[in-house]
Parts: C-alpha cells; sequence; structure tokens
C-alpha cells in the first residue's frame, strides 16, 4: 500500500462535506433513526425468541431498504442481507472505488441490535420513545450504535457528490455486537473473499471525551460475561429454623467474589487478568486528562456528587482514572436472582443466589481464556461443598471477547485525523482508550494486520449508553461524519 501523506482536503471542499452531511442527516438520517429507537431489537442475550419477535429483522429490513435508496446517487452499489443459519443477519454493502488506480478496501462497520430497557428513565423519556430535545435525539440504541449505517453511507455520499475520488468501500453492519459478536466470527470467514484488501477500518462504535473535538480510540477493553450462581437447599426454609446450620448462598458467594476482587480496593486479584500497559498509552492517558481534568469522572452521574460528597472516584487523578477505565480488569455485578423483591421478603433462608457477572479485561488479555480461567477459579473447592456453577456467556470456544490495542498509526492518517478535526471542530484530534468493548476489533486486526483503525464514536460525557437517557449528540455526529468524509478523502 502507498502510504506517502496525501495533500489536506482544502477548506471549501471541508465545508462542502460538511453541508451535505448537514442536509442529509436533517432530511433523512434523523427520520430514519426515530423509527430504528421505536423498535426493540434488543441483542439475543437479552432476547432468546429475537427471531420470532422480529425486532431484529425490523431494523434491518428498515435500515437495508434506506442503504438501497442510496443507489440513485452512490453509482455501483450492491448491498445483500447475508443470513447463516441459526444465527443473526448481517448487511453487507459494496461501492466500488471511484479513485482509478485504487486496489484498497476501506471497511465500515456498525450494528444494529440493542441493549435491554434498563430503569431509571426520566418520566418524559423512554427507550423506545424517541425524543429530540435541545440537539439531543433520547432512546435506546440511536447512540449505540444505529446511527453508523447511515452515517457511513452519508459520508460516502458526501465524497462523491464533491467528486474526491476514493477507494473501495464495504459496509459490515452485524446484529449480535451486544451479546459478544459471537456470531461474527463466521460471517468474518465467510465474507472475507468479498472485502479485499482492506487499509483501512472505519468503525462508528465508540466513545468521545467531549463533544469538542474528534476523538480517536486508541484501545478497547475485553470482556467476560456469565452467571454465578451458588446453591445450598432444594427449597427456601424457615430462617429460624435453618440458619446457623446450613451456610448462607449469599455468604459463600462473597467468599467466591474475594478470590476475584479486593473488596476494599477493587484491584483484581489473580494476574492472568492483568497485562504490562504501553508506555505509549500511559503518556496519552496523561495528555488526554490535561484536556479534560476532573470531567473525566465528574461526567458521571454520581448519586451524591464526585466534588467533595459522600461518592468519591477510586482515584480523583484523572490520568489514573483514565487508565483504571481502559487497561485494569474490573469486575461488575450486573444482575441478580434468587433474591424477592423487599416487599416480599419473607424471613426465609434462600436456597441460592445467583449473580450475573461482567469481567472486564485490558486490552492485551484473551477473553476465551480468561472465561475458563475466571470459570475454574470460582468453581473449584467450593466452601460446605456448595453447588457452584459459572456459565460465560458465548459459545464453546468463543466465551469472552477479547480487547485491542490499535497499531501504530501511519504518517497519512496522523495527518488526516488532525486535518479533518481541525476543519470540522476547530480542534486538534484526541486520543483516548475506551472501557467497552468492540469483539470486532480484535477479529480484523487478526484478519488484516497490516489495516490501519480508525474507530471512533458519538458516546460522549453523559450520552449513557446501556443506560438510563442514552442520547445521540446530534450536532456531533453530523461533525463525525463529514470528518469520515474527509479522512476517507485523504487514504493514499
Amino acid at each position: 500500500m502507498n502510504t506517502t501523506t496525501p495533500a489536506p482536503t482544502s477548506t471549501a471542499t471541508s465545508a462542502d462535506l460538511a453541508q451535505t452531511c448537514n442536509q442529509i442527516w436533517d432530511a433523512h438520517i434523523l427520520p430514519a433513526l426515530h423509527d430504528y429507537i421505536a423498535v426493540p431489537a434488543k441483542s439475543p442475550m437479552f432476547d432468546a425468541a429475537w427471531a420470532d419477535n422480529g425486532h431484529i429483522e425490523r431494523v434491518v429490513r428498515d435500515a437495508a431498504a434506506w442503504v438501497e435508496r442510496q443507489g440513485s446517487v452512490l453509482h455501483g452499489l450492491k448491498l445483500e442481507v447475508v443470513r447463516a443459519p441459526e444465527r443473526t443477519p448481517v448487511i453487507l454493502f459494496e461501492l466500488p472505488a471511484t479513485k482509478t488506480d485504487s486496489t484498497d478496501t476501506v471497511l465500515l462497520y456498525g450494528h444494529l441490535d440493542k441493549q435491554p430497557e434498563f430503569s431509571g428513565w426520566r418520566g418524559d423519556l423512554g427507550p423506545w420513545t424517541p425524543k429530540l430535545l435541545d440537539g439531543k435525539l433520547y432512546g435506546r440504541g440511536g447512540a449505540d450504535d444505529g446511527y453508523a449505517i447511515y452515517a457511513s453511507l452519508t459520508a460516502l455520499i458526501a465524497l462523491d457528490k464533491a467528486g474526491i475520488p476514493r477507494p473501495r468501500c464495504v459496509g459490515l453492519i452485524e446484529t449480535c455486537e451486544e451479546s459478544g459478536s459471537f456470531d461474527l466470527p463466521a460471517y468474518i470467514d465467510l465474507l472475507k473473499p468479498r472485502f479485499g484488501n482492506v487499509s483501512l477500518v472505519v468503525c462508528l462504535d465508540s466513545g468521545a471525551g467531549d463533544y469538542d473535538q474528534l476523538w480517536l480510540t486508541t484501545s478497547l477493553r475485553g470482556n467476560v460475561t456469565g452467571t454465578l450462581k451458588v446453591e445450598v437447599l432444594a427449597e427456601g426454609v424457615h430462617s429460624g429454623d435453618a440458619s446457623g446450620i446450613v451456610p448462607s448462598s449469599f455468604r459463600i458467594m462473597r467468599q467466591l467474589l474475594d478470590r476475584l476482587e479486593d473488596a476494599r480496593t477493587g484491584a483484581l486479584l489473580p494476574e492472568d487478568f492483568h497485562c504490562p500497559i504501553p508506555e505509549v498509552r500511559v503518556q496519552q492517558a496523561r495528555e488526554t486528562a490535561a484536556v479534560l481534568g476532573q470531567a473525566v469522572y465528574k461526567r458521571l452521574p454520581w448519586a451524591c456528587g464526585a466534588d467533595g460528597g459522600a461518592v468519591l472516584p477510586m482515584s480523583e487523578d484523572p490520568a489514573q482514572v483514565l487508565i483504571n477505565g481502559t487497561w485494569k480488569p474490573t469486575l461488575s455485578v450486573t444482575g441478580v436472582d434468587g433474591m424477592p423483591p423487599l416487599a416480599n421478603a419473607g424471613n426465609v433462608l434462600r436456597p441460592y443466589t445467583s449473580f450475573k457477572l461482567s469481567l472486564r479485561l485490558p486490552p492485551l488479555v484473551d477473553g476465551n481464556a480468561a472465561a475458563l480461567r475466571l470459570k475454574a477459579l470460582l468453581e473449584d473447592n467450593a466452601p460446605y461443598n456448595a453447588r457452584v456453577t459459572f456459565e460465560p456467556d458465548g459459545r464453546m470456544g468463543a466465551y469472552g471477547a477479547t480487547g485491542w490495542n490499535t497499531p501504530d498509526l501511519q504518517p497519512w492518517l496522523t495527518q488526516a485525523l488532525d486535518s479533518a478535526s481541525r476543519a470540522q471542530f476547530g480542534r486538534p484530534v484526541g486520543f483516548v482508550g475506551q472501557g467497552g468493548t468492540i469483539p470486532l476489533m480484535n477479529l480484523l486486526q487478526q484478519g488484516f494486520p497490516a489495516a490501519q483503525m480508525m474507530v471512533c464514536g458519538v458516546l460522549g460525557p453523559k450520552s449513557n449508553a446501556h443506560g438510563p437517557n442514552e442520547f445521540l449528540h446530534v450536532d456531533y455526529a453530523k461533525r463525525l461524519t463529514a470528518t469520515v468524509a474527509q479522512v476517507i478523502a485523504a487514504h493514499p
């Protein structure tokens, strides 16, 4: 691949790209996203009957129809909904190069499946009730990651309308990402011959440090999720009869978690779940901390305030906060079963306790190996010989999701990102790791080791993906779309 640094896009051209993107967003993308948000297209992990319920099919059909309509301005556009037996579908679109000497492919990625509703939505908002308010489009999935397919096509329309040559472009939109993308490897194997020579991957499923500049994601954590269950009785028993004789399943659960986590500090104890942190990532964390300051933790919805109130972050050093959230393993308990609601909690020694665990892993730790290690750690030598099981989510050989650390940027991409950020935002590009997981990135890094990676997204402060009141910052999304177009234009 030619790595010659291209000439920067002119100010006039940058403005033309932005104008086209803004027009399409207002006229076509926002209406499509309103329809998309209204559909509860929950990922298979959260909707076992997804195929029968038809919600994923609905958003795939709507997105595919939207793409097909762009064929009138994107000449040679091809689209296919690819379906493998017993797997969620993917959308594949292909657009031939307009740059005559180009043999490379730009791969654009997004997903259409969603997280479940969660509780705590504001009274005037709801997960499946789209609402545009103060420049923010509220509702589940708009920002994570329903906008991506529409923004990707719009960036390409803007380039072609401006007459700017570009490489061949291929879009891959999946519907299993929020479940760990366990269906995706099969599709990667199936479709890899059609991808071509992938030299640039554009992924729009990540976050932003603020809404004032382009933020390039430098790393992603991996993730292992699963259900830990402790059983001590076949049925509940009067606590006066059994307590002191039968060990509490909750107390045993606490002992098991103590094998994994230091409850005082939150530090993960097994060395298997840690990895060395590259010095360049430490330095980038310091530089980003200098830009964002205490906003790196004050952006979160603290119950009692994070600035001297009752609740404090695990570190008040902004650089350490960034490292903790991107390169340190962390355990979260995200669900519980076996406990009745408070109103129905009688004096009963419960027969079992189940916790849903989410273990975030550093970028360089193998997710499948970590899942198997976690299972052994929790199940071996159960206290009191209780029945302890840990069932990791996923499929055999594909438990857990491995994180990702971006390869070194080539000079052309470094310049293109900064030029595009300055043109569309008026500020230089920023670099930040993300604590979330995009399983595709590790898969693509393995499949296309020479490819450059532009991983970015709209999930900035308070956008609250996966939680209540999720929103898409519309102006930022518009600017990001034009930025993607400008970076693709600079592809050598």
